[in-house]
């Protein structure tokens, strides 16, 4: 794993993309330089929208992520993590296509949860709609103990899907207070932790007074995964 460079398949958007880059380096434990990772960013915007294409027909993203994964297979990445969950709902596709081993930002969150000891049963899911109606989180935590509530259809529109979208356009400020208003919601309905499963959400969340409760911070479970992945092969016998 010495020899191993993680590829990051980004952009979408590039804010969670950079943010992922900054918390993989903080998290890692290091003394100096060549203790961290080393990673390439393809970091491409142009990713046609996950959501619309899931949802209301709109351009189809594999192209451009399959092409994100051509350009760091021949930058040399060794592995690839993306930051992206609703880019996860062509995991299958993507796998299919490279020899390059994908970490999985939904196994990811899982390990996230074990390490804050949130006991399985009722937790939050806050994301895109695409995200929620692709049931990427629901159906591959479901066999593992945990049931998902999500924001109502009025939440949603009123609050997540908005607040997502400030963070998009360089407000994590300006999106604190819906994020915050609906995990508050999904708590008082019983969950006993909230996923945020969008890496734009964390940024919002981030940008105000920390929730009373705990929180899987999708970006940081990523970073986390990767690090493990590296000092598991490091330790292996």
């Amino acid at each position: 794993m010495s020899q191993t460079i993680l590829g990051v398949l980004g952009g979408m958007g590039p804010l969670a993309s950079a943010h992922f880059m900054l918390r993989l380096t903080l998290l890692t434990p290091a003394a100096r330089d060549q203790d961290h990772i080393p990673a390439i960013l393809w970091s491409d915007p142009r990713v046609p929208d996950r959501t619309a294409a899931r949802l209301h027909g709109g351009e189809d993203p594999l192209p451009a992520l399959l092409r994100g994964l051509r350009g760091l297979e021949a930058a040399g990445a060794t592995a690839i993590a993306i930051p992206c969950n609703t880019a996860h709902g062509w995991y299958d596709a993507m796998q299919a296509a490279t020899p390059l081993p994908i970490l999985h930002i939904v196994d990811a969150a899982e390990a996230e949860l074990l390490r804050l000891g949130v006991p399985r049963g009722p937790i939050g899911l806050m994301g895109t709609a695409g995200t929620l109606a692709m049931r990427l989180y629901q159906d591959r935590l479901a066999p593992r103990g945990w049931t998902c509530l999500t924001p109502t259809e009025a939440e949603m529109a009123t609050l997540v899907t908005p607040a997502i979208a400030r963070v998009k356009a360089n407000d994590p400020a300006g999106a604190h207070a819906p994020l915050a208003q609906a995990a508050h919601a999904l708590v008082a309905r019983g969950a006993a932790a909230v996923v945020l499963g969008c890496t734009e959400i964390p940024l919002g969340i981030a940008a105000g007074p920390a929730l009373p409760f705990p929180v899987c911070d999708t970006i940081d479970a990523l970073a986390r995964a990767v690090i493990l992945a590296r000092d598991a092969v490091l330790t292996a016998p």
